[in-house]
């Protein structure tokens, strides 16, 4: 998940690495005023030249990665580097926001929990100018169909407001999607840790080892988002006004407290790891103390038995007409007597009564 498709060593800066089986580009664009919304797909690029060459507010959202000439022929029309390309082609990326000369560089990573137990986190590049933004996904989602509709409903003010709002739409749903896997997995947690406390069990164990997996990866890759959004909020980049800045600062809350129930998950598990090793070495040792036991009342019966078993012609006690009943019946007390002192000091029953009266 995490292994990155990088170019040839020595390749030159802006050399696209198209993700193996990558769906080939399509294209949607979104065109608007505040009275009015234009939404079309594209068959052609070709039809993309009016839209880089208009003044009114532009989303074009490119879903698949799996053609280059495709994808070096949009960032020709919109005038994206070929470093800024490089960043939304060649996955995977660490989550950032760069200001170039005419794009500010917004890249953030969506968590999706895997029915296997893992985590896959597709990356989205916007790239954001003065009038339009260009969205690469490695496929489509389907997380930004909130944002479609508000743009078509017109409802708020996504559609008074410029490109720069519409990224930050963008930003704060993909914010919104860690909330889920973060509280599933403190949920899972949670119950985990009643399970551990009645019965520890390896399957209990398997998924507490699953779900710290998935808390790593989350950590992960929500944590440079939170960088991100702090840069983008600190950097006094034209490309975003303060009026979105303000907007932004919801969304750092939000990733904040989400990184901070990630942590405490993290953190959770560890003190139920500590919980199922407590459980493992108190195992043991009652494995242990019921083996001592019974080593330590056969120690003395061994002793008497080797003592009888002994081949001397002179041994009184062996030719006594009740010698092997009254040997039986010594063993019978020294075990008696062990396992009694045993009882009062409370190595069996499991309470010291050594200090009991009468």
């Amino acid at each position: 998940m995490f292994r990155k498709q990088n170019p040839p060593a020595g390749s030159r800066p802006g050399t696209l690495a198209i993700p193996p089986g990558s769906p080939p580009p399509r294209i949607h664009v979104y065109q608007y005023t505040a009275d009015e919304l234009v939404e079309r797909p594209i068959e052609s690029v070709e039809e993309l030249v009016p839209y880089a060459r208009s003044d009114k507010t532009t989303w074009v959202d490119i879903r698949g990665l799996g053609d280059e000439a495709v994808l070096r022929r949009i960032a020709e029309l919109f005038e994206i580097d070929g470093l800024s390309l490089e960043d939304a082609v060649n996955l995977p990326q660490r989550a950032k926001s760069e200001a170039r000369d005419q794009h500010q560089v917004i890249i953030v990573r969506l968590p999706i929990l895997t029915e296997d137990g893992g985590v896959d986190t597709p990356q989205v590049c916007l790239l954001l100018g003065r009038t339009h933004l260009v969205t690469f996904q490695e496929y489509a989602l389907g997380a930004f169909d909130p944002v479609r509709e508000r743009l078509r409903s017109g409802i708020g003010p996504i559609r008074s407001l410029g490109p720069d709002y519409l990224a930050y739409a963008l930003i704060d749903t993909v914010i919104d999607r860690y909330y889920p896997p973060a509280e599933s997995l403190s949920h899972g947690l949670e119950d985990l840790e009643d399970e551990l406390a009645e019965r520890d069990s390896p399957e209990a164990v398997a998924r507490l080892h699953t779900i710290r997996r998935q808390l790593v990866i989350l950590r992960r890759v929500g944590w440079p988002q939170r960088e991100a959004i702090t840069s983008l909020i600190r950097d006094q980049t034209p490309f975003v006004t303060d009026e979105v800045r303000s907007y932004l600062r919801d969304t750092q809350d939000h990733i904040a407290q989400i990184v901070e129930l990630i942590d405490s998950c993290r953190e959770m598990t560890v003190s139920l790891m500590d919980i199922h090793l407590s459980a493992v070495s108190q195992r043991t040792n009652e494995v242990m103390k019921v083996l001592t036991i019974i080593a330590s009342i056969f120690i003395p019966l061994t002793f008497i038995a080797g003592i009888y078993g002994m081949n001397f012609d002179n041994m009184p006690e062996l030719h006594r007409q009740n010698a092997y009943p009254m040997v039986i019946a010594a063993m019978v007390v020294v075990a008696g007597g062990m396992v009694g002192y045993f009882w009062r000091r409370g190595w069996i029953g499991g309470r010291d009564r050594s200090d009991d009266q009468g």
